[in-house]
């Protein structure tokens, strides 16, 4: 029986490609893998301005899920340079702040990030300063946006004028042979390790993620997002569809919205155009065994992740 063993070494400068080469020869063997880690990418500069954007990859740490009641504790923002056509071209100077929330960190966010009560004293964070950041960008970029977005918009109206993409959701991940969606999974099946939970450091992790070519397609990973970011997507409402039906749609990808935020209190699901008419079909074969007029609404990524979605 063969055993595989992952090995990890840090760039050093010196005798670095001699590291290269006996990292090398260890994959080539079929025994061993290799992971980098992660660091700032180098920025190209030969394409013509007028053929790149900037993008901003966003991460937050706050103290609990509902942005209703629970406040962010570090913002971290990480800017990457990009071609029309999904290519990476490097990364700018990261933007990493920490802040005092009203009340105490929870201890098991502290277990799970890292952040201590000691760590954000006296620090805050001005909308202002976070506007001035972001105005640079053309796209924000989060891993998880149906979480990060609505943090943000509360703390920066300015996050509500901006289109928006999920690294998590707008990749195919699982056709391309991932078994996971969770950063850390992702970034290590690509052959990186990076120290996760910190806000900046997620967001360069996404990015070198994003960087990389897909194991099938051998596309970007950034190409097949922007290619589904720019796909407008469709909301279908379940409204009054038989309780008893429930795990039906709930295994479907169906989530339930309870109403407080002035949407129907009904299960709803997000497909794309090319999906629009067969989710419909199930709904009335499968669910209400008839023929009814579905709530549907077009979603772009100007609202998409948003609470106004």
């Amino acid at each position: 029986m063969s055993c595989r063993y992952r090995l990890t070494w840090r760039h050093q400068g010196h005798g670095c490609h001699g590291w290269l080469v006996q990292a090398r020869t260890l994959e080539a063997t079929g025994a061993y893998r290799i992971l980098r880690r992660i660091a700032p990418l180098p920025l190209e500069t030969q394409v013509p301005r007028d053929q790149t954007r900037v993008g901003l990859f966003l991460d937050l740490e706050t103290t609990g899920l509902n942005p209703a009641c629970h406040e962010i504790i570090e913002f971290g923002m990480v800017p990457f340079v990009y071609t029309l056509d999904g290519r990476i071209l490097g990364t700018l100077p990261a933007f990493n702040r920490l802040r005092e929330p009203s009340k105490p960190i929870p201890p098991e966010i502290t277990t799970l990030t890292g952040i201590t009560q000691e760590m954000v004293a006296r620090k805050t964070i001005v909308p202002e300063e976070v506007a001035q950041f972001a105005a640079q960008a053309a796209l924000i970029v989060a891993h998880n946006a149906r979480f990060d977005r609505l943090f943000a918009e509360r703390f920066w109206e300015g996050f509500s004028t901006l289109p928006w993409a999920c690294s998590m959701e707008d990749v195919p991940w699982q056709a391309e042979g991932y078994e996971g969606r969770s950063l850390g999974y992702l970034v290590m099946q690509a052959g990186w390790f990076f120290d996760g939970h910190r806000a900046a450091d997620d967001c360069l992790a996404g990015v070198t993620l994003l960087s990389t070519r897909l194991p099938k397609t051998q596309t970007p990973a950034l190409s097949a997002l922007l290619q589904e970011a720019r796909q407008p997507r469709w909301q279908i409402w379940a409204e009054n569809a038989p309780f008893d039906l429930k795990d039906t749609l709930k295994a479907r990808g169906y989530r339930w919205n309870d109403g407080t935020d002035g949407r129907p209190k009904a299960w709803f699901t997000e497909v794309s155009q090319a999906q629009k008419e067969d989710e419909q079909h199930f709904l009335k074969t499968e669910i209400y065994l008839r023929e009814v007029a579905l709530l549907t609404r077009e979603i772009t990524a100007w609202d998409r992740f948003s609470a106004r979605a």
